[in-house]
Parts: C-alpha cells; sequence; structure tokens
C-alpha cells in the first residue's frame, strides 16, 4: 500500500471477442482510469487449461500484480487458489465465488488462503426468478397458455445453475405453467440455434422462451424465425445482458422481457480494491464477501436510455463517486446500474 498505483490482473474467463466480456472489461477499464489504477486483462478464452495456465504465468512469473481478480468458472477457483500460495498477490473473486461444497475444502475468504480477500457476485438466482415471473406475467395477459422452453448455460457454471433455480422458483408459482423442456447451450448463439430448431418442431405448441442470457436467446429466435413465429407476438423471449442488439431487440419488442445489471460488477470490485489498498478495508462496510442485488428488468425506454450511455466515453459515470476512501462521510457502498437509465 504506497502512492503507487495499485495494481490488477484481471483474469477474464471469456473469449475476447466475446460482447458480454469485452464490455465487462471496458466498464473494469473505466473504473481503473477513474480511479488511477492499472488493469491489465488476460482472456481465458472458454478453456479452463488456458485460463489456469494465465493464472499459473500471473501469480508465479516476475511481474506480479498487487491483486488478481477471478471468476470460478467451470469451478477452477480452488486450483487459482493454490496456484497463488506465496506469490504475494491478493486475490478477489467475481460473479462466480467458490461453491459451499468448495469451501468447505477450501476454506472461505481470509482464511485457509489468507490473501484471497474477498468475493462480489450478483444474485443470480433473483435474475433468474425476475426473468421467469416477467415472461409468465406478459403470456397471462396474452392468454396463450403458459407453455416454456428454458435455455440454460453451463452445468458448471454456478451463476447459471442459480439463474436456473430462480426460473424454476417462478415457474412454482403458476401451476397452469409448463416447462417443456430445459436444455443447456453453453451460453453460445449458434448451439441454442441448432437446439432451438429441433424443440420448437418437438413443441409446437410453445408460447414462452426463458434464457440464461442474450446470445442464447438470439439463436433460439433465429430458429423460431426460421420456422415461421414472430418473436414478441405470437412467442415471447427473455434475455438478459447488455449487448447492443439486446438493447435493440428489447426497444423494437422482440425481446420481451430483458434483464440486466451484472456486467458492472468487475467495475465495482475495482472500488472494493482501491478502497482496499488505500487503507478502508471493505470487509467493515458490509463484509468481505458480498452479494449485491445488481440486476434490473429493462422497458424500452430504459433499454434506449442504456445504450446511449453504453456508448459514451466513460459511460457517463464518475467511478470516484462510489469510493468510500474518497467519501469518509459515507458509511457503505450504494453499487448500481440506475446512473445508466437516466
Amino acid at each position: 500500500m504506497g502512492c503507487q498505483a495499485a495494481s490488477v490482473v484481471f483474469l477474464n474467463p471469456g473469449r475476447a471477442n466475446e460482447t458480454f466480456w469485452v464490455s465487462y472489461t471496458q466498464f473494469m477499464q473505466a473504473a481503473a482510469s477513474d480511479l488511477g489504477m492499472s488493469l491489465q486483462v488476460r482472456y481465458g478464452e472458454r478453456d479452463t487449461q488456458k485460463m489456469l495456465r494465465e493464472a499459473r504465468e500471473v501469480l508465479q512469473g516476475t511481474q506480479r500484480p498487487d491483486y488478481l481478480i477471478f471468476v470460478n468458472e467451470n469451478y477452477a477457483g480452488p486450483e487459482i487458489l493454490r496456484l497463488s500460495v506465496g506469490s504475494g498477490v491478493r486475490l478477489f473473486a467475481v460473479n462466480s465465488t467458490l461453491t459451499a461444497d468448495q469451501q468447505r475444502i477450501a476454506g472461505a475468504s481470509r482464511g485457509r488462503y489468507p490473501n484471497w480477500i474477498g468475493s462480489l457476485v450478483a444474485d443470480d438466482e433473483a435474475a433468474g426468478y425476475l426473468m421467469a415471473k416477467a415472461l409468465l406475467r406478459q403470456g397471462e395477459a396474452s392468454g396463450a397458455p403458459l407453455q416454456m422452453l428454458a435455455f440454460s448455460g453451463s452445468k458448471q457454471t454456478p451463476a447459471s445453475q442459480f439463474r436456473e433455480q430462480g426460473m424454476r422458483r417462478a415457474l412454482a408459482e403458476y401451476p397452469q405453467a409448463r416447462l417443456l423442456q430445459l436444455v443447456y447451450a453453453g451460453w453460445a448463439n449458434e448451439r441454442a440455434y441448432e437446439q432451438g430448431l429441433q424443440l420448437l418442431k418437438r413443441y409446437p405448441q410453445t408460447r414462452l422462451v426463458w434464457s440464461a442470457n442474450d446470445e442464447m436467446a438470439f439463436g433460439a429466435m433465429r430458429a423460431a424465425k426460421q420456422l415461421g413465429r414472430v418473436p414478441g407476438k405470437d412467442l415471447l423471449f427473455s434475455a438478459l445482458n447488455n449487448s447492443p442488439e439486446m438493447l435493440d431487440s428489447t426497444v423494437d419488442g422482440r425481446v420481451s422481457v430483458a434483464a440486466t445489471g451484472h456486467f458492472s460488477l468487475g467495475a465495482w470490485a475495482m472500488v472494493l480494491l482501491h478502497d482496499y489498498d488505500a487503507g478502508v478495508d471493505f470487509a467493515t462496510h458490509g463484509g468481505k464477501d458480498r452479494q449485491i442485488p445488481i440486476f434490473v428488468l429493462l422497458d424500452r425506454r430504459q433499454a434506449a436510455r442504456m445504450k446511449a450511455n453504453l456508448a459514451r466515453p466513460g459511460f457517463g459515470i464518475d467511478f470516484r463517486d462510489f469510493s468510500l476512501a474518497l467519501h469518509p462521510e459515507r458509511k457503505r457502498y450504494e453499487f448500481s446500474v440506475q446512473p445508466l437509465l437516466r
């Protein structure tokens, strides 16, 4: 902890050309820039072995950062923690932290691995629930039978599992609704397209399509159009993310239910690390491990506002406004994507 800018490496599990993870990184870069931190991003390219090689390089190389931000994608978290032993690097988990089962073995943050200082995750269960509930409500209003297909992400990713649990919780509130089938499309457009062609032929009575992200929603939508269905009319879609395509599709009505917010988590993690580095420990201001209600459902107007703000330099946000080290009069963190909806 000195006057020198804190250096951070983000081990990004996604691909360097993947819309979600690229925008996630851009948001982090904007925060780093506002807070005077240095940020280097290494993409895992959705390959767990590559991600672990990158982790080893960062943690055991000669130019080590002050902090490493990682995601427990495909349950790789404990291995990343093992690689960090003796490195002097402090670790922080975003998006997916270690599961309860993993923590029974590896311990919680600031425990067996004292340099693992904390985590910040979204309430993914709430996201799955909010989307499904809104979709079922719209379906009910249209008078169509509540027959749903679901496209989930990856069986091995906690965020995906939680979204699916939320979707099932919403379904349980609608006993007249029926989940025709749930498939894992691995977050991918092409895979959801292929599965969508098969499923929509098998279940022509489908009226609702729940999807754990936007890419899968668009793949399923492409299949639907090919089969003569009309998204937003006789087939209602939910989608989750912040891609320009999703925001446009919400504005024009092809996406009936749009959820977003978790792309901002990396930036909020940068705020927490900035403060920690400045001697303000986030653990005493709301806990070392936090789950925040970051997801919002967007109406058409908000989708248009968000798209405009995401295109602005720095997104029209000053991330210093969220720092407790820079605002000692405040006692707690207020992280939210509301500034992007104005």
